[in-house]
């Protein structure tokens, strides 16, 4: 999670270049046009004779960081509260999020992490010593969700951790007793502690990340040090259970900061096994004043899904470096360890960030989510897809009540955000085999900006039995038919879902907490090897064809 006082000279070179290009009226508040244009025709085609790589679960993976009311109140709320819960858990959120079906959650941050001893949050919770979160806040963290709490929430949504370390203000050897005390099951001094803690199995941490942000808020340090610190760190990640070793992330850049990637590739690339990429999506571009969650007209709408689409370059960009460094390491293996090896992109931190909630705490980053952020998600599903020979995870900042979130909740009120709707949509994608969706895509323009106004993707499953197609169109007032030709595939029968509304910025509210929630898709038949679709203005739409 960024510390965001202080933006990079990229992410404002970037953003004074793309404000230089918003016309005048763009910032206007005129109201979006209702969906009363008469659609548009597109012709596509699902090549099911030309599957692709594999769609990693990771990349629907989440993060929970130490910040605001996302792991207290939001997770956790402790055995005594009146909220219903189990151990502590609050049983409405674990319902929901394991419905999603989570492949990983990150923790404990973000900025919290480089702050965060591990040592603090273990053993009677009574015996803690209390930290300043001084990122968030400024509040007093008792640690009463420590190690064992997080490890017990893994293991209750059957999901994957992935942890990250302490570089900026920890030790290596802090990491490494860390390590030892999670995975170890012989007999030493972390597994001991551990078993006195109550815990006698060693725990599975398929995922460590070394450091986070180490640019900003985790060190303010250059890359090249960076680069040096990491390969110290992770020698120090020891793997005990050498039959499932451990997975290690490196700090990667912030946004468009290539240089960042060039000298980790070319440094520590064989030492790693994945890379980072922090992105988050602003309206304005300007992280001062970055418009709101709701109440926000079309120009907002227009430049929020215009720069959440720049995912695309940045993954692209920061492949084709990886790309070079990997052909270097494959035409001299002699030179160091792992010459074949192929390091995984891994953006753990993205989603959009608004000015949080009026009459919010500062620091929490409390904000809604609209139907906005539902065509946000769909759209940066469709570049992981794209790119997933090359992303092997993803994590949505953030699970519960920060950010881009899944979930709020009010004291024991709780709802699912349009978010939600959409990772639950889209989890039939999980593990699934890419198939290319060929299509030229109309144009949804703005002023005398422009972007595609259909976005698709698909995917099928490891058994073979679906094949699943997944649409966002990105126009708020026009409606699209899509004929698809499907290339190797003659389905008997197509069903799906809807997420749509009737204003852009529609969202969920305690008061009415399924206002905007998926509906049976009518709009959709198949006929011999021809799919035609009737795909609503400001819709996301998942397919299964059978």
């Amino acid at each position: 999670m960024k510390q965001r006082l202080r933006p990079s000279q990229a992410l404002f070179l970037f953003t004074a270049a793309a404000l230089a290009f918003v016309p005048s009226q763009a910032w206007s508040q005129a109201p979006a046009a209702a969906s009363t244009a008469p659609p548009v025709t597109v012709a596509a085609t699902l090549r099911a004779d030309q599957p692709g790589p594999l769609v990693s679960r990771h990349i629907y993976g989440h993060f929970a960081e130490h910040l605001g009311r996302g792991i207290y109140e939001g997770i956790w709320v402790g055995e005594d509260s009146p909220i219903p819960n189990t151990n502590g858990f609050r049983n409405d959120v674990v319902a929901a999020l394991k419905a999603l079906q989570i492949p990983v959650v990150r923790w404990p941050g973000g900025c919290f992490a480089d702050e965060y001893h591990w040592k603090d949050g273990i053993g009677p919770r009574e015996k803690r010593p209390s930290m300043i979160n001084t990122h968030w806040g400024g509040v007093v963290e008792d640690n009463s969700f420590g190690t064992h709490e997080f490890m017990d929430l893994v293991e209750l949504l059957g999901t994957d951790a992935y942890i990250t370390g302490n570089v900026g203000s920890g030790t290596a050897q802090e990491m490494m007793e860390w390590v030892e005390y999670l995975t170890s099951g012989a007999s030493s001094p972390m597994a001991n502690l551990r078993r006195q803690n109550g815990r006698d199995a060693p725990w599975r941490v398929p995922y460590f990340g070394i450091g986070n942000e180490p640019w900003g808020c985790g060190g303010n340090m250059r890359p090249e040090f960076y680069a040096d610190l990491y390969r110290q760190y992770n020698t120090f990640v020891k793997n005990y259970d050498r039959a499932k070793p451990i997975y290690r992330i490196a700090a990667g850049a912030n946004s468009d900061e290539y240089r960042w990637t060039e000298v980790m590739m070319d440094v520590a690339g064989q030492r790693m096994d994945g890379l980072s990429l922090h992105y988050y999506t602003l309206p304005t571009g300007d992280w001062g004043t970055k418009g709101p969650a709701t109440g926000f007209a079309e120009d907002q709408w227009f430049w929020t899904l215009k720069r959440t689409l720049r995912m695309d370059e940045l993954i692209a960009r920061h492949s084709a470096i990886m790309d070079r460094a990997e052909a270097e390491w494959k035409a001299a293996p002699g030179q160091g360890p792992g010459g074949d090896r192929k390091v995984g992109l891994v953006v753990d931190e993205w989603g959009t960030w608004y000015d949080q909630e009026p009459g919010s705490q500062p620091g929490f980053l409390y904000q809604q989510s609209s139907l906005r952020d539902a065509l946000v998600a769909a759209l940066n599903f469709h570049v992981f897809h794209r790119h997933a020979d090359r992303v092997t995870m993803a994590n949505i900042a953030q699970t519960v009540n920060v950010l881009q979130a899944m979930i709020l909740t009010d004291k024991e009120k709780m709802l699912r955000t349009p978010t939600y709707w959409v990772f639950e949509m889209f989890k039939a994608h999980q593990g699934g085999t890419v198939l290319p969706v060929e299509l030229q895509s109309p144009d949804y323009a703005f002023g005398q900006e422009k972007i595609p106004m259909v976005s698709a993707s698909a995917t099928r499953t490891a058994d073979g039995s679906a094949v699943h197609l997944s649409l966002a169109n990105t126009s708020p007032a026009q409606g699209v038919t899509l004929t698809v030709t499907l290339a190797g595939l003659a389905p008997k029968a197509v069903a799906g879902r809807v997420l749509t509304a009737t204003a852009i910025d529609a969202h969920n509210t305690f008061a009415a907490p399924n206002a905007v929630q998926p509906a049976a898709f009518g709009g959709a038949s198949v006929k011999g090897d021809t799919l035609e679709v009737k795909l609503p203005a400001k819709a996301v739409v998942v397919l299964a064809l059978r």
